[in-house]
């Protein structure tokens, strides 16, 4: 059964950029909320919804849905490196009613997870442990994209699988929301970046803290005006926020992908975690109950920091 669920935007400069002191301590109180809302709940087993940051998906090959049977954290950006507590069987199953279902979607006995799964388990963890977890990894960051469509479908299936699983299960998405990591694009790479993209493979500590690094110095940059990057824009964030407490999953049907990369900035394609997590909380028309539990610009962590949970209506 599904006892509730908690979408929220993560980044990874949380613990390395300080932020204005109330804001910090304004988005603290409200994690320190949600994972109270977890202990509530009591969950036994976690569907995390999660884009990835290309740590663990390549042009190599790029499924636009992934459940994993099996997988490993690599640890950027200070999570924690190991191997994830997944219950391959039930994992296995949730994967083949999807299919079932009608909704395609790749399996993985290794999948790589970054910061973009494992942070929100990591952060919600603090009153009771979600870790035993099946991560469902859904294509944010690469061209071409699901549709929402298809995305609300996947969601919708998951859910259908855990309404009627014994378990007692909490639903996480994790992205968004407007945001404009410096994620490159295959077209305009040089041709180390994409040999990258395309090959993957693991980075040396060296290759991991150029990397990390970079997205670092741009927190202070955008905070001082700065930065080249897309600014965080809290209209837009505001709009998904509020049709998402309506219940409304349509929204951004009518955008295309260049209309989100032009507003909600390269970032604000996770924002699918949020409707496929909804998708599947709503499944079987029953729709659900949601409450914010916090919104607000944080250039320094480079993302409009939104937190919401929600439970079966």
């Amino acid at each position: 059964m599904i006892v509730g669920s908690v979408c929220m935007a993560h980044s990874p400069l949380l613990d390395r950029n300080r932020a204005a002191p109330e804001a910090e301590e304004r988005f603290w109180a409200a994690l320190d909320k949600a994972a109270d809302f977890v202990a509530e709940i009591e969950p036994d087993l976690t569907i995390v919804f999660h884009p990835d940051h290309v740590n663990g998906f390549f042009y190599k090959l790029l499924p636009m849905f992934c459940v994993g049977i099996g997988g490993r954290s690599v640890g950027d950006f200070g999570t924690a490196a190991g191997i994830l507590d997944i219950p391959a069987d039930r994992a296995l199953s949730c994967a083949e009613h999807v299919l079932q279902q009608g909704v395609d979607t790749a399996i993985s006995y290794r999948m790589d997870v970054d910061h973009g799964a494992t942070q929100p388990v990591e952060l919600l963890s603090s009153k009771i442990p979600v870790a035993r977890m099946i991560p469902i990894f859904i294509n944010c960051a690469l061209a071409p994209r699901p549709s929402f469509a298809r995305v609300r479908a996947l969601g919708a299936a998951v859910g259908q699988w855990a309404a009627n699983s014994p378990e007692r299960i909490l639903i996480i998405a994790s992205g968004g929301l407007s945001h404009d990591p410096p994620i490159p694009s295959l077209a305009s790479a040089p041709p180390m970046v994409r040999q990258r993209l395309i090959e993957g493979g693991d980075l040396t500590h060296a290759q991991r803290m150029t990397r990390q690094n970079n997205v670092l110095g741009e927190g202070p940059k955008l905070a001082a005006g700065k930065s080249d990057l897309l600014p965080v824009d809290p209209v837009w964030d505001k709009m998904l926020m509020d049709g998402f407490a309506a219940g409304d999953l349509s929204m951004l049907d009518g955008s295309t992908d260049e209309q989100i990369t032009a507003v909600g900035g390269r970032g604000g394609h996770e924002i699918r975690s949020w409707f496929a997590a909804l998708s599947a909380l709503g499944a079987g028309g029953a729709g659900y109950k949601a409450e914010m539990q916090f919104y607000e610009q944080i250039d320094e962590w480079l993302t409009g920091m939104g937190i919401m949970t929600a439970r079966p209506a």
